[in-house]
């Protein structure tokens, strides 16, 4: 099946309006596009770096050269630059480190940040990207240590996203001890963004997958849709759930799988649930969310493990631009929605 965005954005017309501020740049891309698409080339370039903490490959075809595919990884580690909570001098880093003072940050940052206190709104806290310091708490890729009840509780207390104040370029945290922590956003909002500069310079189609957080612009070089092959929970390097088929369309998955270790015969993974500070217990295993704008699919794919399968289900068809979506459940079923079939390799 050939899923395309742009057959879409005309009939959703019942958006929830907590989400204009974030689906309005889709519109004007995706338009900007219908007017200057070309023919797809029978050539291509890709490769593969090391960014954002983890692999990523990017693949055009068009009026381009190798001169743009550097760009769009310089793009890459730039937008990282401003958004990790990690590298020293970052906007995240510079915000939580300011003890409380307002801090003018990057235009792209204040987009992620708005971005994610929507989805704070939308889920009454339950996604929320003040959860920085409960996240570094557990530190899921370095020590593996779980928290003690006290220091769990402590990190519990910084957490709330309307303590957030953003006026124009700057961004103020009420609570001098809180962090933000855009992970659960970020890598959707930078693949989106290098669709859009790819598409301003010449691709004609083009696929950026940031660790498996998959952005497609047009078709294939051969012609035809981008193959999207979705991994299976807990199997190997391998191992397939099954493949998707989509044109001008992001793929955001998010799961229990991803980041988690076991200890003392119990597994814990990265997906937090701010009530408890310890990993949200649901019945999704792995969701992956297939919409127009990338940034609304990877907040929408993890709120679905915080909510589970039967909530989540009403909150698909508020989502703008969506297009389909595969739940994994605990139990092995998979359940599909939307416009989306899930293929055999």
């Amino acid at each position: 099946m050939q899923l395309k965005v742009r057959d879409h954005l005309f009939i959703k017309y019942s958006i929830k309006s907590i989400f204009a501020g974030i689906l309005l740049p889709l519109f004007l891309f995706v338009m900007f596009n219908i007017g200057c698409s070309k023919k797809p080339s029978d050539e291509y370039l890709s490769e593969t770096r090391l960014l954002l903490d983890t692999y990523c490959t990017i693949t055009i075809h068009g009026d381009v050269d190798s001169e743009l595919l550097d760009r769009a990884f310089r793009l890459c580690e730039n937008l990282e630059a401003l958004l990790s909570i990690t590298i020293e001098g970052s906007d995240v880093w510079r915000i939580n480190n300011s003890g409380g003072e307002p801090v003018t940050v990057d235009a792209k940052t204040i987009e992620v940040i708005r971005a994610g206190l929507t989805f704070g709104e939308l889920t009454n806290g339950l996604f929320d990207i003040t959860v920085g310091r409960l996240s570094r708490l557990w530190d899921f890729g370095g020590s593996q240590n779980v928290p003690s009840e006290a220091e769990i509780e402590e990190a519990l207390a910084t957490i709330d996203y309307r303590q957030v104040r953003v006026d124009g370029q700057t961004v103020q945290l009420e609570n001098p001890d809180t962090w933000i922590d855009l992970g659960a956003i970020a890598k959707g909002f930078i693949g989106y963004e290098v669709a859009k500069f790819l598409a301003s310079n010449g691709a004609s189609g083009a696929l950026i997958d940031l660790g498996g957080d998959v952005v497609v612009l047009g078709d294939r070089y051969e012609g035809g849709p981008w193959r999207i092959a979705l991994r299976k929970p807990f199997g190997g390097v391998n191992e397939q759930l099954g493949v998707i088929e989509v044109s001008w369309a992001s793929v955001l998955s998010s799961g229990i799988y991803e980041r988690q270790f076991e200890k003392d015969g119990v597994r814990y993974h990265h997906i937090l649930d701010t009530r408890t500070g310890m990993p949200v217990v649901s019945d999704v295993v792995s969701a992956t969310l297939i919409t127009g704008t990338a940034i609304i699919g990877e907040g929408i794919s993890t709120i679905a493990v915080l909510y589970g399968s039967e909530k989540v289900q009403e909150l698909f068809e508020q989502v703008p631009g969506f297009i389909g979506a595969v739940l994994v459940l605990e139990n092995g079923e998979v359940k599909t929605f939307g416009e989306v079939e899930l293929l055999s390799n």
